[in-house]
């Protein structure tokens, strides 16, 4: 085969290659484009129903902690930013608020209370997630777990031995203690969980010094 017929072949078949190349990346192009627009689709059908849902157990929590309230309102003046620096300020650096802190309203439009959402670093398995529903006069009502990962048969055992030991307590601050609890502040920590005890009883300690020292002096300001 002359040379002349050699760089035929060789132009043809880069040329073929470059042709191959191109339509590869056409093929490509058309298939994340289509992608994209599905993608794209599906989540215009599915975001009203997921914040629906998410609003539903929003306030599935918040009556939960707050059974007789009627409503909750967003308080207006919340400031999330402003909240992460009074919790770090305040001693409490590993939890933080991860939402609105909302006021509970009575039948008469009344506020009778607040409902905090708590997020705590602390625990043994990642992030827990609780609401808290906090009287005027700092009765806490209970809490409401939103969200925990920690070791079955240990920390889950958190809706079971530490909810019910949290309501209807009035205390400033509270402490557990793997010896019994003798007093309202005291927690009956979870056997072999006190890492988890240790991080709920943190994040509720943090909203009610939150409570105390913003929530209720700015309604004492009203």
């Amino acid at each position: 085969m002359s040379d002349a017929a050699v760089k035929r072949q060789t132009a043809k078949g880069s040329g073929n290659e470059a042709g191959s190349m191109l339509h590869d990346a056409l093929v490509l192009f058309i298939i994340t484009l289509l992608a994209g627009v599905i993608l794209g689709f599906i989540y215009q059908i599915t975001k009203n129903p997921i914040a629906l849902q998410e609003e539903k157990k929003k306030t599935e929590s918040c009556k939960e902690v707050f059974v007789d309230a009627v409503s909750f309102e967003e308080c207006p003046e919340f400031d999330l930013e402003e909240a992460s620096k009074h919790f770090a300020q305040a001693g409490y650096g590993a939890q933080s608020m991860t939402d609105v802190v909302r006021a509970a309203k009575g039948a008469d439009g009344e506020n009778i209370g607040y409902v905090l959402t708590i997020t705590t670093s602390e625990g043994y398995g990642g992030d827990i997630v609780f609401t808290m529903g906090i009287r005027l006069d700092g009765t806490l009502n209970g809490i409401s777990l939103l969200s925990i990962s920690e070791t079955p048969g240990l920390g889950m055992k958190a809706e079971e031995v530490l909810k019910p030991q949290f309501a209807d307590k009035n205390a400033a601050q509270f402490e557990y203690t793997k010896s019994g609890a003798v007093s309202d502040s005291q927690i009956d920590a979870i056997s072999g969980a006190t890492i988890t005890t240790n991080a709920i009883t943190n994040g509720v300690n943090a909203g009610l010094e939150y409570f105390r020292t913003v929530l209720k002096e700015g309604q004492g300001n009203e």
